[in-house]
């Protein structure tokens, strides 16, 4: 995630941030009233921000069944392509033999091919999935960030008014 990116986020989440500080108290509860209305646009925002890698990977993680069924569809039709092959050549016994050693490397190397798709296709997906685990982590990251210096605010302001009320009560003896 560039750094331009990751600023904008934060920005985002600092607004957001801001919005929840300045939500006005309800009376007598420690629920406050916010704008539905920012907070829904706030959000939006920042999913607007969040990199292309998080759908690309949420479509690596559909096509992957896809990808994999394919690969074994192949190998299946390989498989029995080559067992025909053996099956045709049982004439003679010299032919016999010519065949089914042809059957056998027919079939290992099918094996071997699908074995390989099937490792190509999970590399892939294993590689897509690391970024996408990247840019999880810097997502989670900023996102711990921005919460923790919203409780770090709001244990800032719960102190100053239980001091303020605490010097109000002092001043009233």
């Amino acid at each position: 995630m560039s750094d331009t990116l990751l600023g904008e986020l934060e920005a985002r989440l600092d607004e957001l941030e801001l919005a929840l500080a300045e939500a006005r108290p309800m009376p007598l509860s420690a629920s406050v009233l916010v704008s539905r209305e920012e907070l829904t646009r706030l959000v939006a925002e920042i999913r607007e921000l969040l990199p292309n890698e998080l759908r690309q990977a949420r479509w690596v993680l559909r096509e992957r069944e896809s990808v994999l069924a394919e690969a074994e569809q192949t190998a299946q039709r390989l498989v029995a392509d080559a067992e025909q092959e053996c099956l045709r050549l049982t004439g003679e016994t010299e032919v016999v033999r010519a065949a089914e050693r042809e059957a056998k490397r027919v079939t290992h190397e099918a094996e071997e091919q699908s074995r390989s798709m099937r490792l190509e296709a999970e590399d892939y997906i294993d590689a897509q999935l690391a970024r996408f685990e990247l840019v999880l982590q810097k997502t989670l990251k900023t996102v711990e960030a921005g919460r923790d210096r919203l409780r770090s605010d709001n244990a800032m302001d719960e102190y100053q008014n239980n001091g303020a009320t605490a010097l109000f009560d002092h001043e009233q003896t």
